[in-house]
């Protein structure tokens, strides 16, 4: 039995090469961008106006200690060609917000502030009776983006502002990593798809389970159906089928420990393997399986059969071995403050199901929740939220920061 970092680093060295492909920037959402993306154009494009109001040369106004009228000569919407007449002394511009600023005029007075002459309703002239700064009120081309800026790094989530900014910027087409394709198989004579079932039988949740996990944790998702006792057979021949399709990692769930029907390690075990563990120190999960196929871009993943069980293996070690075969920078834990106390052994890493909540105060709090045992569903059910306990320590006290992880997506919509 190994460390759950043994583990980790074994995944990092086994990952998968996922190739690229380019599609619309309008499509990427919860991709993963495969290069950096930068800035082909200014943005603003141009100097433009801030406020609707009037343009002039600030210059016309410098140590003014009197009234002076300026003239009227047009008016500038968003969306009109330039303005190029040429410039005199004492003019001014009316311009709306986003209207591109003539030559010749470096600053906008607002609406509310300006005086017209001879009134509101026929305006010919606007009065100034004071000195006006330069650039009030001012877009600069370029002072959001410039060319060749980095709008979005190489491994990055894509989520919906970057498609804001990638659409703003005229990106049509982005490269990306192709998404995962994952085949899951349940396992065992006791998993039924029945809704009305004997109590010698359990329900097919664990398929259904992953399969809604897919959107957020970025990889397709096709079901291959449960595999039965005396399957043995059958698994062989599937995981060969697999190795000259479009799957990426096959991953099943039940018949990993060692029981009598439990094949899945020694049918993966025939084939030809760069890495392979199986039974790591973490609870809930202990009888996980890893292997990658030797010379193929190809993986498997045994989960335990209990729900909870393989709810926590799929997210600390299937999405970690997804992040690094995606290119993804390692995920960052959320900080809380534990709200209760907890022990465990030692040597083992803990993934505790928890419930997290802000305070007040603005304080991020975590509490442990009661019914850890693997086969309760009721506090999962209840929790939004995994807390991280790693080996070396035993015993965690009410104030202590922990790492968290959320269950169902990852950290990175909410920190990135």
């Amino acid at each position: 039995m190994i460390s759950y970092k043994s583990s980790l680093n074994k995944l990092k060295i086994s990952k998968l090469k996922i190739s690229d492909q380019i599609i619309n920037s309008s499509d990427c959402l919860n991709r993963i961008s495969a290069s950096n993306i930068y800035c082909k154009v200014f943005n603003p494009s141009a100097d433009n106006a801030a406020f609707d109001g009037f343009a002039i040369n600030s210059k016309d106004t410098k140590n003014l200690n009197k009234k002076i009228f300026f003239n009227i000569i047009g008016s500038i919407a968003a969306g009109d060609k330039p303005f190029n007449k040429k410039i005199k002394k004492f003019q001014a511009v009316e311009i709306m917000t986003g209207g591109i600023i003539p030559k010749g005029f470096d600053t906008i007075i607002p609406i509310e502030k300006i005086i017209f002459y001879p009134n509101n309703n026929k305006p010919k002239k606007i009065l100034i009776n004071r000195q006006i700064k330069k650039f009030q009120h001012v877009r600069f081309k370029g002072s959001d983006y410039k060319k060749n800026d980095l709008i979005i790094k190489k491994g990055t989530i894509l989520k919906s502002k970057h498609i804001l900014a990638l659409k703003t910027l005229g990106i049509k087409k982005i490269k990306v990593k192709k998404i995962p394709n994952i085949l899951f198989f349940s396992t065992g004579n006791e998993i039924t798809d029945n809704d009305k079932i004997p109590s010698w039988k359990v329900r097919n949740s664990n398929s259904h389970y992953i399969n809604s996990l897919s959107g957020n944790f970025l990889f397709n998702y096709e079901y291959g159906g449960i595999l039965r006792d005396e399957d043995m057979g059958l698994f062989s021949k599937k995981i060969k089928k697999m190795l000259n399709s479009k799957i990426d990692i096959v991953i099943t769930s039940g018949a990993v420990s060692a029981g009598k029907f439990d094949y899945i390690p020694s049918v993966v075990k025939k084939f030809k393997l760069s890495n392979y563990f199986k039974s790591v120190s973490i609870r809930p999960g202990k009888p996980i399986l890893f292997a990658k196929i030797k010379g193929k871009q190809k993986a498997v993943f045994g989960l335990p059969g209990n729900p909870i069980s393989s709810a926590a293996c799929f997210r600390f070690f299937v999405y970690p071995y997804l992040q690094e075969s995606l290119g993804i920078d390692k995920e960052k834990p959320i900080k809380g403050i534990l709200k209760n106390n907890f022990s465990k052994k030692k040597n083992f890493t803990r993934f505790v199901k928890s419930k997290i909540n802000t305070t007040k105060n603005g304080k991020v709090e975590v509490e442990i929740l009661k019914g850890q045992e693997s086969f309760k569903v009721q506090s999962f059910n209840k929790s939004n939220i995994w807390i991280l306990l790693p080996s070396g320590k035993s015993r965690f006290k009410k104030g202590d920061i922990v790492d968290c992880f959320f269950s169902d997506k990852p950290n990175e919509f909410f920190l990135i």
